[in-house]
């Protein structure tokens, strides 16, 4: 109104004010009854009416479902460390919420009044302010882990682990980095993970029996002068998707008050509807879903039936809070109840893993999952969402269960693990898969394995079949790299010591003296109980001298491998950059009919700009 007088800081305040007031009123989510959740597992959700006409309505409206969640729950299968950015309670600056409305209108300024000049010595002089920090909620949840150190050959000549077909690691770090510009917290890097995103043309075997064909190669090491890497590539036999047997396949889906995103319960919903137009006749899928109770919300029902399953999926909504471990009993159930003899059988928890209401007694939930692997029903997690992604109790669930864990972060990652990796998602060709390689003391003095650090298996647990390890599915990849010293050379790390035998400086005359090390792998076959064993040596002959001289797989992967390391802030990255990583996977990309490699060539290119001295790291911040 003329006349009426006005500044933009009273705007500015006024209008801040009245937001705050209106989040403040519908910040207190309420416990729903138990009747509200079971009418909300078994029907569609319908979200209160908005009022956008008044701000004492919105503030009124106390079921709108915006939650504040403080994660302090202990529930993790193992150590863990919470990346939590300004930890101190989430402070917020509630400075002008608390100031009356007098105070908030005021100014010691002049007030224009409209129609009114005036001079410009009339505005007196204002002072830069410096920006306001802007407070990241973030609590979410990672397994600590410890880089793995420099091993001596004399002293400790084998390496065993498990092997590890997990993507989430990746996906969630480029989530990170091409999202919401940051780095990630160096516990968030997986490096196996980093390299098995990746497929790698290594041969594949020929028939079933044989699940998976074993590959070596050696070459100079690119970023530590004098050594060498040691690359182990396993290709699992894909068949036919013709051949695949009928999938039973049940989805847990979390709909609980802190999935009501569209980066979670929304692209849940369209990452499954790309799986249900896979789906053959043959196939069932049911839905069942869990919040403060668990409920159906669709039963087992025939893949070909799609209008009916969809519909489901659409009518999902999110409210409540999580109880997962009543929703695990329930989907196991159901997957039960229609196993199918001789085929697929799958629950799937889909998820951002905050799990944050009921008693949960962890050691009796992994008993029920090993009691279902036993029985025949594996059990994969896709993480959703950030700010509360529980990717160590997620990642541990599907160690346990005998699948894999993966993290979706777009509805391109959901075709990618749905759609395009649906063989290698669904079908187990081999399971309990280890890897035990022992090194040559006449020829290797020292090794370190890159990654892998939460699959260290004992020596003895090798040959031991009632140890669990990772399963491998159709057509997927498994690469692991070494990085390795060899005996009297000038890149040995580690001191020497006074009063051990030292190596002899002349060549023995001993039975495997060419060889450098001796690789033995393990497995089971699907529905068998009793381990096959292969091996096969790597010798002198197969060193190549000059990285250069590698092959396009051991290239891209190392670059791999060196990003991993780069980001988790290690040790040993002796004489490599981002600059080196990007152009050795520059170099070699080569076939990349998904744009995978590209995309992580455009990762690495923002990794390198977030990682400059002038640009602000929130990960940094928090830790």
């Amino acid at each position: 109104m003329l006349g009426q007088t006005y500044t933009p800081i009273t705007r500015t305040l006024f209008y801040t004010t009245l937001l705050t007031l209106s989040i403040a009123g519908c910040s207190n989510d309420q416990p729903r009854s138990q009747a509200e959740l079971a009418d909300m597992t078994q029907h569609a959700h319908q979200q209160p009416p908005h009022n956008h006409n008044s701000s004492a309505a919105l503030a009124n409206n106390s079921s709108l479902p915006i939650r504040k969640k403080a994660t302090t729950d202990s529930i993790l299968l193992a150590t863990m460390v919470t990346s939590d950015i300004n930890s101190d309670a989430n402070k917020r600056n509630t400075r002008s919420a608390k100031m009356p409305m007098a105070e908030l209108m005021s100014t010691d300024r002049a007030p224009f009044t409209a129609g009114s000049p005036r001079s410009l010595e009339s505005y007196g002089a204002i002072a830069p302010q410096p920006s306001p920090m802007i407070t990241v909620n973030n609590s979410e949840q990672y397994l600590a882990q410890e880089e793995n150190a420099i091993k001596r050959v004399s002293d400790d000549p084998i390496s065993t682990f498990s092997v590890d077909v997990d993507t989430a690691a990746y996906s969630n770090v480029r989530r990170m980095v091409m999202n919401e510009g940051r780095l990630p917290p160096s516990d968030a890097v997986k490096a196996e993970e980093f390299i098995n995103y990746f497929n790698y043309d290594y041969p594949k075997p020929d028939h079933a029996q044989t699940p998976f064909s074993v590959t070596t190669e050696v070459a100079a090491s690119p970023w530590t002068e004098g050594k060498h890497l040691l690359q182990i590539g396993l290709k699992g036999f894909a068949p036919e998707a013709t051949e695949r047997p009928a999938a039973n396949l049940v989805f847990l889906i979390d709909v609980s008050g802190s999935m009501n995103n569209p980066q979670k319960l929304g692209l849940i919903k369209k990452s499954l509807r790309l799986l249900v137009n896979q789906m053959r006749p043959q196939d069932r899928i049911a839905l069942t879903v869990y919040a403060g109770a668990a409920g159906i919300v669709l039963p087992s029902t025939p893949g070909d039936q799609k209008a009916t399953i969809l519909s489901a999926l659409d009518n999902l909504n999110a409210g409540g809070s999580t109880h997962g471990s009543a929703g695990i009993q329930l989907a196991y159930d159901v997957a039960q109840q229609h196993f199918i003899k001789g085929g697929i059988n799958r629950v799937f928890i889909a998820s951002d893993g905050d799990m944050n209401v009921g008693t949960v007694n962890h050691e009796a939930l992994k008993d029920l999952i090993k009691s279902k692997r036993d029985k025949g029903i594996a059990l994969t997690t896709l993480g959703y969402g950030s700010g509360n992604y529980n990717y160590a109790l997620m990642e541990q669930l599907a160690d346990v269960g005998n699948g894999n864990a993966a993290y979706i972060d777009s509805l391109r990652e959901a075709q990618k693990v749905l759609v395009n990796e649906m063989q290698s998602t669904l079908l187990t060709i081999a399971k309990d898969v280890k890897i035990q390689i022992e090194f040559n003391p006449e020829q290797v003095s020292e090794y370190r394995l890159i990654g892998y650090q939460n699959r260290i298996l004992k020596h003895e647990d090798f040959s031991n079949d009632k140890v669990d390890a990772g399963d491998i599915g159709a057509g997927h990849t498994v690469t692991a790299l070494y990085e390795i010293a060899l005996t009297d050379s000038e890149a040995e790390q580690l001191p020497s010591l006074r009063y051990q035998p030292q190596p002899a400086t002349s060549t023995k005359i001993i039975n495997n003296s060419t060889e450098l090390a001796f690789v033995k792998l393990r497995y089971k076959m699907p529905n068998t109980d009793n381990s096959i064993q292969l091996s096969q040596a790597v010798t002198l002959n197969q060193v190549k001298a000059n990285f250069a001289q590698a092959s396009d797989n051991l290239k891209f992967a190392s670059a791999v491998a060196a990003s991993a390391q780069l980001l988790s802030r290690g040790h040993y990255m002796q004489q490599w950059n981002y600059t080196d990583v990007l152009a050795t996977a520059r170099a070699s990309k080569g076939a990349d009919p998904h744009g995978y490699r590209g995309e992580f060539i455009a990762l690495i290119e923002l990794a390198q700009q977030l990682s400059e001295p002038n640009v602000i790291n929130t990960a940094a911040i928090a830790h």
